[in-house]
């Protein structure tokens, strides 16, 4: 409970807009909550009556603030906190005076996590399948969250708490990301009063895409600018002055970190503190990790590691070259993460510093998914690579070594450090039918509410189950009609009966798991499952009837290293049985293992803004439009049409651009002359140029590009034209096929972020068109 000076407390209740024992009356079931009726009155002379009590809701009284943390791709073997070798000390202080959580569950992916957190539903109720790229037109893959759906964080400010997002979303449908909305699935309409991060899945932390509740905002301009610390900053910030204002308000807090996710961008002052520590490899980090894991009893001492996937190869069996490459990878995520936990100490001491941290439920979650293996066999120097099935080569990545983790790349780890930092299991992110894809590290720090210091806490418990946890502190009932709507049910379970009760029994004994084909289910001990695809693996997949399905006693075998199934064939088949009506209920079905291709809309069927659209015309001014929202010229020819007016000193700057430094195209001006650049993911640049400088005046530059055909990501040749004429003209070998940039955007008269084409500045006050444009028309064939 909150502790007031007496002056101010008499204040507060002197000053109180609704006795306690009216808020005791209302009904907190139904939001937002009905006010009284309003009282008649017969006087004529205000001076004749005395003010009514103006209505208003208040939390209930002693309710907790809340904040959640989320780490972004953190495995369960990777922190010092659960046994691993990345130092967290931050974890560790919370850990030591709170609670461990060694039996909590995710998804596997991120998106889906974060909605199952936010509503307390399976992620298929909340029609989020997969990521929100990769929706589709199925029930449970839309990528809309229902208004059957109603957030946390809205159920809390409807009660009376202030209420504030920070860092990474990705909950918002890729088509609704456009100036023309709808704006209801974003932060600030999903109950938060604040917003600060990015929307989509990543963003570079250099140089990131922020978003200050709508608006699209730069980054501060400060000495070695980065995001994370930028978001701390902003949540401090507004958690001091929220407190200032109105201190007898409980704040929410969702403070959810890009990182670790890729790009692992980071300072060498961090990374260089591991310097060496990963030279003995992921072969023997992981057993290393199992046997402190074990000392420590964070698992069972009977657990066995399990054998790698067959495609990671052993650390011995490497070149001199692959191993120093890859432990400098790992050197990276290391220490990626170490300052990511020194931010969320920054944080946490300004909670206590305003002393509202005993009064406060930390629920620091370490990890929405396992370690992310989608930087496949080797890592890569452009994680854009992935998306559009470039193999990056070791001999290509060695030369980058030093450069790794800093503004010239946009990096990802060899999958082998997946596998070690998601120890003991044998799988990693977006294998949903493998603890190492889902079993993630959860703290619970809550001194006021939680007698048990440092203890373990081993009872099942899901992403699905922290709304209802947090409901139940708090002393609020779950809500059946939101904003007019009626609800559907919570489908978590709270634990809060385990805080109190390290033996208490399990309350969750059931619940499924799916992603992309691979999937689970649960019941009361047991585990049944089928490793339907690797997370690097995006074709010549196996046929969904012949997968083979496993069974586990999850009790008894915590890494899941014992196949029962022969055993107990019937088992196999009731768990199946289950699992099918499961999927049945909450949406799951039809499963779609599609990966790449999902992110097309025309393949997944979802809704596509440009609705299949010729052509796209453009005006000064219009930047910041994302890539799901902007037409798409990729694997076909197309043309750009625009009619400028050049300066009596020349013109310079970009006229039209899309993405950025790791990939992305340009047309601009350059000392006057016509340019266009073809950034093949940072890995090749083909650049067009006219020959003379454009004559002062209106003109129109065109850029036609002449596609080759005959399948994906072909090259073609690019002609630059000025009033009808040509004056330049070249070939482009390489185009990308699937994707620019997870959160470069396309920007008229200026590159926003990094630059796509080199020589013209850096950043829109460097970039921006020194001209006049009138317009600029995209048509494609």
């Amino acid at each position: 409970m909150k502790t007031k000076n007496f002056s101010l407390v008499t204040l507060m209740m002197l000053l109180s807009f609704l006795s306690l024992e009216a808020q005791e009356k209302i009904n907190r079931e139904i939001l937002p909550v009905v006010p009284p009726e309003a009282k008649t009155y017969t006087e004529l002379d205000v001076r004749n009556t005395k003010p009514p009590k103006p209505f208003n809701v208040a939390a209930p009284e002693g309710a907790p603030n809340v904040v959640i943390v989320l780490i972004d791709d953190l495995g369960f073997g990777a922190t010092s906190s659960f046994g691993g070798p990345i130092k967290t000390p931050t974890m560790d202080k919370l850990a030591n005076n709170g609670l461990r959580y060694n039996n909590f569950h995710t998804t596997s992916l991120c998106s889906p996590t974060r909605m199952a957190i936010k509503t307390g539903r399976n992620h298929h109720t909340c029609n989020t399948g997969s990521i929100m790229e990769s929706s589709t037109a199925y029930p449970g893959n839309t990528g809309s969250l229902p208004k059957s759906v109603a957030p946390l964080a809205e159920m809390l400010r409807l009660n009376g708490y202030s209420t504030g997002a920070f860092g990474k979303w990705h909950e918002t449908a890729a088509w609704e990301t456009s100036v023309s909305g709808p704006f209801d699935r974003w932060p600030t309409y999903q109950g938060f009063d604040k917003f600060y991060g990015f929307i989509g899945g990543e963003t570079d932390q250099w140089a990131p895409l922020i978003y200050d509740g709508l608006k699209k905002v730069n980054p501060p301009k400060t000495e070695n600018y980065h995001f994370t610390t930028d978001m701390t900053n902003q949540a401090i910030n507004w958690v001091k002055a929220q407190q200032s204002m109105t201190p007898d308000k409980p704040f929410f807090m969702y403070f959810a970190t890009g990182a670790v996710h890729a790009p692992h961008h980071v300072s060498k002052e961090w990374s260089d503190k591991y310097k060496g520590q990963f030279d003995k490899g992921w072969d023997a980090i992981r057993k290393e990790t199992v046997a402190k894991m074990k000392r420590t009893g964070m698992i069972p001492e009977n657990t066995n590691l399990t054998p790698k996937p067959k495609d990671i190869k052993d650390w011995d069996k490497l070149t001199a070259n692959e191993r120093k490459l890859f432990a400098r990878q790992a050197e990276v995520f290391a220490g990626f993460m170490e300052m990511t936990d020194y931010e969320v100490g920054r944080l946490m001491n300004a909670v206590a510093d305003i002393g509202e941290l005993d009064n406060t439920l930390f629920i620091f979650v370490a990890g929405d998914n396992g370690t992310s293996a989608e930087g496949g066999m080797v890592g890569m120097y452009n994680e854009m690579t992935y998306f559009n099935g470039v193999e990056e080569k070791v001999e290509d990545l060695l030369p980058l070594m030093d450069e790794w983790g800093g503004p010239g790349t946009f990096p990802h780890m060899a999958a082998g450090w997946a596998v070690a930092f998601d120890a003991p299991f044998k799988w990693t992110k977006q294998v949903a039918s493998d603890f190492g894809g889902t079993r993630n590290g959860m703290i619970i720090h809550y001194p006021e509410g939680i007698k048990d210091k440092t203890g373990l806490r081993t009872q099942f418990s899901h992403a699905i189950d922290i709304a209802p946890t947090i409901l139940e502190i708090v002393g609020l009932p779950e809500p059946k009609v939101v904003n007019g709507v009626p609800q559907i049910p919570i489908e978590g379970t709270s634990f809060a009966y385990s805080f109190n009760d390290a033996k208490a029994a399990e309350r969750h004994t059931i619940q499924y798991f799916e992603m992309f084909g691979n999937r689970a289910l649960y019941n009361n001990g047991w585990f049944a499952r089928t490793i339907h695809r690797a997370p690097w693996e995006m074709t010549n997949l196996p046929n969904l009837n012949d997968d083979v399905w496993e069974l586990y006693n999850a009790r008894k075998d915590f890494s899941l290293s014992k196949n029962l199934a022969a055993q107990y064939p019937e088992k196999v088949k009731e768990m199946k049985s289950l699992f099918m009506a499961e999927a049945e209920k909450y949406h799951v079905l039809p499963i779609d293992d599609r990966t790449i291709e999902r992110m097309n809309p025309a393949l997944a069927g979802r809704p596509d803004i440009m609705g299949g659209r010729k052509s796209l015309k453009l005006y000064e001014g219009m930047e910041g439009m994302m890539e799901n929202t902007f037409i798409n010229i990729k694997n076909k020819s197309f043309s750009i049409t625009a009619d400028i007016e050049v300066p009596k000193d020349g013109a310079n700057g970009v006229i039209l651009t899309q993405g950025g430094r790791f990939g992305g195209w340009s047309m601009y001006m350059k000392d006057g002359i016509p340019e266009f650049t073809y950034n093949f993911l940072g890995l090749e640049r083909y650049v067009i140029s006219g020959k003379n400088k454009l004559a002062p005046g209106a003109t129109t530059v065109k850029v036609d590009f002449n596609y080759d055909g005959n399948g994906l990501g072909k090259g073609g040749v690019a002609t630059i034209f000025v009033d009808n004429k040509e004056v330049g003209n070249g070939r482009i070998e390489k185009t990308q096929p699937n994707i620019f940039s997870a959160d470069e955007t396309a920007d008229v008269g200026l590159d926003n972020q990094t630059p796509v084409a080199l020589g013209i500045g850096y950043g829109p006050e460097e970039t921006t068109f020194t001209g006049k444009i009138k317009e600029v028309i995209v048509s494609v064939e």
